[in-house]
């Protein structure tokens, strides 16, 4: 595998409440466009940190681009290592209860709806970087190897 290369992604956990949003992956693994697979999962906002970018920037970029949303400030949580057969990504998870606006689906080829679901409650199946972020987040630990 010499070609392979690690990207670097985030997900952001955007808390209203005691409520987090999710968005729920197109069946359709060719619209799903994620390395790490996850077609038909929920999701939190994120994306692939671009070059230049700081992650507070990307999460900024990345939540307004999903949802519409203005992200006011967010801040790194912890740090994960995600592998599939196919694809490895350090995923840094940020967390922010500091936005504006109300979640539209703005990829409807992507995300095809947004959600508010209880910090207890989550939707199954989760994309396993989100739900890695979650549990990251309830043991308040900044890595889980």
């Amino acid at each position: 595998m010499p070609n392979k290369k690690v990207g670097v992604g985030f997900g952001v956990m955007m808390m209203k409440g005691n409520k987090i949003l999710l968005g729920r992956r197109h069946a359709d693994p060719e619209k799903a466009d994620s390395e790490l697979s996850g077609e038909g999962t929920w999701t939190m906002p994120g994306g692939k940190l671009e070059f230049g970018e700081s992650f507070e920037e990307g999460a900024k970029r990345e939540v307004h681009e999903e949802t519409g949303m203005q992200l006011k400030d967010a801040k790194v949580i912890c740090v994960n290592n995600d592998k599939t057969n196919d694809a490895h990504f350090v995923t840094i998870g940020l967390f922010s209860d500091n936005f504006e606006g109300e979640p539209k689906v703005m990829e409807p080829d992507e995300i095809v709806e947004w959600k508010w679901f209880p910090l207890n409650e989550f939707p199954s199946p989760l994309f396993f970087p989100s739900a890695k972020i979650l549990e990251n987040y309830k043991k308040s630990l900044f890595y889980i190897s």
